[in-house]
């Protein structure tokens, strides 16, 4: 099978499969060009409340394929921050399920979701200095923004890798699995997430990333929602809640 992102929606859940076994999943270019339009699709199905990103196999992403560094490396990593940001601009929550080595444009992928739960033993570098290049201030921000500035310098100045640990213990990821367990606390996870408000979601992912110019179209979308009465009734009547709002409101 060619290199490519295979994607499924079941539940509500969309999952997009990095599929590049020959390489470790690393990312070619047509991969990287491939993903903004393939988020903007799953983005605007109002079936999709919860978006995870994974590797196929054993591995979640070796970087991008260094191959498609030889003719233009400018073009390439723009490739790569277009598809890093629009994996974080995508208006649901997202997951990254990690298993193996996340290094590289794997780790800029990881970074730009929301949340990142990994199986032990995965292995997490951000290996620029290996190859000469400087790492994108976007990226290099978003990095500082989870694991703080100490962090983040070990990591570019070094090219190092770190185990799932100590990635935990820097805030790199959120959760860490024993092996074989990370699917079923995906599932579950995500079961929880689309259960939940998506007005609560949506805006709860705008404020925590910084946006300061929404405030009162939050407030507006509030309150014509309905979500927060339907959400105290169900709690009153020990019900689950059947929220509404969806992000084309």
């Amino acid at each position: 099978m060619e290199p490519q992102l295979l994607h499924s929606v079941t539940d509500s859940v969309a999952t997009v499969v990095i599929h590049h076994p020959a390489k470790r999943n690393a990312m070619t270019a047509a991969m990287w060009r491939g993903l903004p339009p393939l988020l903007g699709t799953l983005a605007a199905d109002p079936a999709v409340r919860a978006l995870v990103l994974t590797g196929e196999g054993g591995t979640f992403c070796a970087g991008a394929d260094i191959s498609t560094l030889q003719g233009s490396p400018k073009e390439a990593q723009e490739l790569a921050v277009a598809a890093e940001e629009a994996l974080a601009a995508f208006p649901k929550p997202t997951l990254a399920a990690i298993r193996g080595h996340c290094v590289g444009g794997g780790s800029q992928l990881a970074s730009a979701c929301d949340l990142r739960f990994a199986e032990e033993g995965s292995l997490f570098g951000v290996t620029p200095a290996k190859l000469g290049i400087v790492y994108p201030a976007s990226s290099t921000r978003r990095l500082v923004s989870l694991v703080g500035p100490a962090t983040a310098k070990y990591l570019l100045f070094s090219g190092e890798l770190i185990d799932s640990e100590r990635a935990l213990r820097t805030g790199l990821v959120d959760e860490v699995l024993l092996e074989g367990e990370l699917g079923k606390r995906v599932a579950e996870f995500t079961r929880i997430l689309v259960s939940r408000s998506q007005l609560t979601q949506a805006a709860a992912k705008e404020f925590a990333d910084g946006r300061t110019d929404r405030d009162e179209h939050w407030a507006e979308q509030a309150r014509g929602s309905g979500d927060t009465a339907e959400g105290v009734a169900a709690f009153l009547e020990r019900r689950q809640p059947r929220f509404t709002w969806t992000t084309s409101d």
